[in-house]
């Protein structure tokens, strides 16, 4: 009987414990819900999108939460949630994307 240590996470994976893990959720959740709350609304503020790769260059501006996530590259478990719920929202709805990712 071996008792060598079974590999679960792939080679490039890294892993997180405890407080460590639980605040890189919080700080990615927190991102999201920033980046999108000043949209928020009838005052709602608009946001420039600025396209990179193919689309170089090509700026887009809005006020709506799933347009302003779906430009976002996220590598956050809790941002991507946060992300999805909000495509979700979206396709379900139609509205209320910001919302849903700020509450």
């Amino acid at each position: 009987v071996s008792l060598n240590p079974v590999r679960i996470l792939k080679n490039e994976a890294e892993e997180e414990k405890a407080e460590i893990a639980r605040l890189s959720l919080f700080v990615g959740a927190i991102a999201i819900g920033d980046l999108v709350k000043s949209t928020l609304g009838p005052k709602g503020m608009d946001k420039i999108l600025v396209a990179h790769g193919r689309n170089a260059g090509q700026v887009q501006v809005t006020n709506d939460g799933a347009t302003i996530l779906k430009s976002v590259g996220v590598d956050n478990p809790a941002a991507k949630i946060l992300v999805d719920m909000s495509k979700v929202q979206d396709d379900e709805v139609g509205d209320g994307t910001t919302s849903v990712t700020v509450l």
